[in-house]
């Protein structure tokens, strides 16, 4: 299997170096693309310094499964592999031990375990230790039954894909605030495919949001899923994932003895639940309004 390596990136000076020096250590070799979207810093200075391949778009012309689908198209590869510009391979077997999962033919998709960095806030650590456990696993439509709308996760910060699968699902959709990965992944699950989480394949990858991110967040997470409503027809409704890790997390705290920051997770927690509700009926609110709101601000502008 040939691959192909994709970074998106917007002002990444500060991640690529290190970025692509561990890249360039790991034991497959691959075929390296970064598409920028007009960064103002030196973030196409360093990517030329790395590889030929670097397309430069308009900064408005950036959409999370447009983009993808526009890189995708002309690489060479037969695996095609994502990376966000904040995510840092784990050691230098990352790609390879990702695309091993391919061995298993009915696999399309993949996607590999998210280590916080050590800086972290415990509500950013806890939603990597939530999402990317140490098992690894294979989903198939079989397993909604159980898992609902868990079935179909994926996530394009550490994710790789059949490209044929890709062209004959149609790619990725334009036109998405987020969750292109989430699109494409039950595309995958109803087409017959299955995703398989690796756990060994991993990256360093997290965030520590604020409140008021953590709102913007949700409100845009219940803005893709108003808009592509026939992933919850399909899979379940999130709020049942959604107060599985709300217990988990307070448990999380407690173990850690984090009591002091009680008080915080139920703020948090409810301006998420707020946040994710009045996503969801963004078409009542003004655009300017909904705009503000949202964490992908950009995404408004094609609104009005």
């Amino acid at each position: 299997m040939t691959i192909s390596v994709i970074i998106p990136t917007y002002n990444a000076e500060k991640y690529l170096p290190t970025l692509l020096e561990k890249l360039k250590q790991q034991t497959l070799s691959f075929e390296l693309i970064i598409i920028d979207s007009s960064s103002e810093d030196d973030t196409v200075k360093i990517a030329t310094s790395y590889t030929d391949n670097v397309i430069t778009i308009p900064t408005h012309e950036f959409d999370h499964g447009g983009t993808r689908t526009k890189v995708a198209k002309v690489a060479k590869g037969d695996i095609i592999v994502f990376l966000t510009q904040d995510a840092l391979p784990y050691d230098d077997t990352a790609i390879e031990r990702l695309v091993e999962s391919f061995h298993d033919i009915d696999v399309a998709a993949s996607y590999g375990r998210q280590l916080p960095y050590e800086s972290t806030s415990l509500f950013g650590k806890h939603l990597r230790d939530f999402n990317y456990t140490s098992v690894s696993y294979k989903r198939t439509m079989e397993d909604t039954k159980v898992y609902g709308i868990k079935t179909a996760f994926l996530s394009d910060s550490f994710a790789a894909y059949k490209k044929s699968v890709l062209e004959e699902l149609g790619w990725f959709k334009d036109g998405l605030i987020l969750g292109e990965d989430t699109y494409v992944g039950a595309k995958v699950i109803m087409a017959g495919h299955s995703i398989y989480y690796n756990a060994e394949a991993q990256v360093y990858h997290s965030h520590s949001y604020t409140l008021l991110e953590e709102f913007r967040r949700y409100f845009d997470i219940g803005v893709f899923h108003k808009n592509e409503s026939w992933i919850l027809d399909t899979f379940g409704k999130a709020e049942g994932e959604g107060m599985k890790y709300v217990k988990s997390e307070l448990k999380f705290l407690m173990h850690h003895n984090a009591y002091v920051k009680i008080p915080e997770f139920f703020m948090r927690n409810g301006l998420k639940y707020i946040g994710y509700k009045l996503g969801q009926r963004y078409n009542s609110l003004p655009v300017k309004l909904s705009k503000n709101l949202s964490m992908h601000k950009r995404w408004w502008d094609k609104k009005k």
